[in-house]
């Protein structure tokens, strides 16, 4: 069998497989799942989402998760 073709069938296995009970066996959790979470809200000027949105789409991700990163990264600072 040739490396593309080991590929392929290894990609194909992956897209159809369910993970759950090997992610469940390894003992670590998702790093999003880890960590409780609190709805809240927060009034921002317009133009503040409005740049989070471009910055935020260019990572692919949605603004809230960029503004969550955000925070993360950068509350010790303060």
């Amino acid at each position: 069998m040739n490396k593309r073709a080991k590929k392929d069938r290894q990609l194909d296995e992956f897209e159809t497989k369910d993970l759950g009970e090997d992610i469940e066996a390894s003992g670590l959790k998702p790093r999003l799942l880890k960590h409780k979470s609190q709805a809240t809200s927060i009034v921002l000027p317009l133009d503040l989402i409005a740049k989070l949105r471009k910055k935020a789409a260019k990572r692919h991700i949605g603004y809230q998760t960029m503004l969550k990163i955000i925070v993360a990264e950068h509350l010790e600072d303060y």
